[in-house]
C-alpha cells in the first residue's frame, strides 16, 4: 500500500498515537515482534538446515593425499584466476605482469570519468563505456581460454 499524502502532524489522533510510541508502524506493521521474533529465526534455521542437508546428501570428496615430491607437469589455478595466470605466464618480465594486473582496476576506475558528461543509462548511447566493457570481456575470455592451452599455443588458442 502506497502513502498518498504526508501525515498531518497537527491531527490530534495522530499526535496521540505518536505520544504512545506508535509512530514507526503507522503505515505498516512493526519489526518487533513480527519480523525479529518470528520470521528471522525461521529463515536462519532454514538456511542452516539447507546447508547441513546439502552437506549430508552431497559430501565433498577428499581425494588423494598430497605428495610434496611429485609436482604435476601443468599446474592450473581455479578457473576464475586463469586470465591472471595467463598474463604472468606469457610475459617474460614478472614485474611488468604485476604492474599490468594493478593497472587494470585503475583503468576501469577511470571509465566513469571519461564519459561523465553522458546522461544516458542506455549502453547503446554510451559508446565508450560499452566498448571498454566488450573489449575487456573479450580479452578476459581470450586469456582465460588460453591459460588452458600449452604455452606455445596459448596466445593463438591453437587456431593459427
Amino acid at each position: 500500500m502506497a502513502t498518498i499524502k504526508k501525515p498531518d502532524l497537527s491531527d490530534p489522533a495522530l499526535r496521540a498515537k505518536l505520544a504512545k510510541g506508535m509512530g514507526h508502524n503507522y503505515y505498516g506493521e512493526p519489526a518487533w515482534p513480527n519480523d525479529l521474533l518470528y520470521i528471522f529465526p525461521v529463515v536462519i534455521i532454514g538456511t542452516f538446515a539447507l546447508c547441513v542437508g546439502l552437506a549430508v546428501l552431497d559430501p565433498a570428496l577428499v581425494g588423494e593425499p598430497a605428495d610434496p615430491f611429485a609436482t604435476p607437469l601443468e599446474i592450473l589455478p581455479e578457473w576464475y584466476l586463469w586470465p591472471v595466470f595467463q598474463i604472468l605466464r606469457i610475459l617474460p618480465n614478472k614485474l611488468l605482469g604485476i604492474a599490468i594486473m594493478g593497472a587494470i582496476p585503475l583503468a576501469l576506475m577511470l571509465v566513469p570519468f571519461i564519459e561523465n558528461v553522458n546522461k544516458f543509462q542506455n549502453p547503446f548511447r554510451r559508446p565508450v563505456a560499452t566498448a571498454v566493457f566488450l573489449f575487456g570481456t573479450a580479452v578476459t575470455i581470450w586469456l582465460g581460454v588460453g591459460a588452458t592451452f600449452p604455452i606455445d599455443t596459448s596466445l593463438t588458442l591453437g587456431l593459427f
